[in-house]
């Protein structure tokens, strides 16, 4: 029970994808229905678990790796539902929450990218945005809050950033969740008609939701224009939120996998530690400390085993469904896209914007 085709293949976008011919009720390459998607999200969930542990552990012994997860999505898109029953799978202290509204007085008075830049998960941390810097290239655009000459160059000047928080440790994830019109309309009337989900109603999402149109225009231009080889764009279908759940699952898996995680090494010597610990125990605890030694061996053996089985299963499970070899824990391009081990290729517009970003080297902004 796994996908047919993987996800990150799926759902990756680039300079020619176009929303209106990706169907928001679509389920592509889940065969298995609801039900056993909840089952596979859950074993999944244990390995999710793991991972995001070592990675945290990896960060308190000084090691730079984080992850960041960017949601972005119409109303309604379920955008917390990602962050309750994906993120909830994991120990909360390495999990970094942030969510980006109206800017603050003081934040106004900075480059829009300093709020984004204060809020970037420290290392070891899963950082979560539901809604980000995207919002200065959507909200903004479409309520014209700032001209057409501003916004516009912002793309550009995102790629950068993101390239540079990548060079930093972050292996970025970005969601579109992709919602339909329809159903965006029946999720906002259940909250009106459930009294104990008025908590959740805005009347401002009405008036956005009359301007669904330029919201789709912006969105097309967002994931054409910033879906690059370091921080690609995944579009993913959205009507059913179990699917869109079992996917972000999938990618994050991906992404800590493929950072070949491991416990780290103390930098002290567990002798030296455990006969000063011995020195502070009554000889009757010292004696069982000793016997349940051997146990806690077992148990890390034993768990060892079962999470590089889990890692393994992960890899094997699309080994079968691409054509290229995949392997864990080399890096970034692997469990590679296109069957070629690696991200595919940015299409023409894409190199063109690469291209710009070389000619503007020698006039780099420092509002960046």
């Amino acid at each position: 029970m796994t996908f047919t085709t993987a996800p990150w293949e799926l759902h990756r976008a680039s300079a020619t994808t176009v929303l209106s011919q990706i169907d928001p009720s679509a389920t592509p390459g889940w065969d298995a229905g609801k039900n056993a998607a909840r089952e596979f999200m859950a074993e999944r969930g244990a390995l999710l678990s793991e991972l995001q542990e070592r990675l945290y552990a990896q960060g308190r012994a000084g090691g730079q790796d984080s992850v960041l997860l960017v949601v972005q999505g119409m109303d309604t898109a379920g955008k917390g539902g990602i962050c309750r029953h994906v993120l909830g799978m994991v120990d909360p202290q390495g999990v970094a929450l942030r969510s980006f509204g109206v800017p603050t007085p003081e934040e106004k008075r900075h480059h829009y990218l300093w709020r984004i830049r204060k809020a970037l998960p420290e290392p070891g941390r899963i950082g979560v945005f539901d809604r980000s810097h995207y919002e200065d290239v959507l909200v903004v655009r479409v309520d014209e809050l700032v001209p057409p000459t501003v916004w516009d160059k912002r793309y550009e000047e995102i790629n950068r950033f993101e390239e540079k928080v990548t060079e930093s440790g972050t292996t970025i994830v970005k969601v579109m969740l992709h919602l339909s019109k329809q159903e965006q309309g029946l999720r906002l009337m259940e909250r009106l008609d459930r009294s104990d989900k008025h908590w959740k109603f805005n009347p401002n999402d009405v008036d956005s939701r009359q301007k669904w149109e330029a919201y789709q225009e912006a969105y097309q231009d967002v994931v054409q224009l910033t879906s690059t080889d370091v921080a690609p764009w995944y579009v993913v279908p959205a009507d059913h939120k179990w699917y869109a759940r079992l996917v972000v699952t999938e990618l994050l898996v991906r992404a800590l996998v493929n950072k070949g995680l491991t416990w780290p090494t103390p930098q002290w010597h567990v002798d030296v530690q455990r006969r000063r610990l011995l020195e502070t125990m009554a000889p009757d605890t010292a004696g069982q400390a000793a016997e349940n030694g051997p146990t806690a061996v077992a148990k890390t053996a034993r768990h060892t085993s079962e999470v590089a089985d889990m890692v393994r299963d992960f890899v094997n499970d699309y080994e079968r469904v691409n054509p290229a070899p995949v392997t864990a824990g080399q890096g970034s391009e692997t469990l590679g896209a296109k069957g070629e081990g690696g991200p595919p290729e940015d299409t023409k517009k894409s190199k063109k914007k690469k291209g710009k970003k070389k000619d503007k080297k020698k006039n780099k902004k420092k509002s960046e």
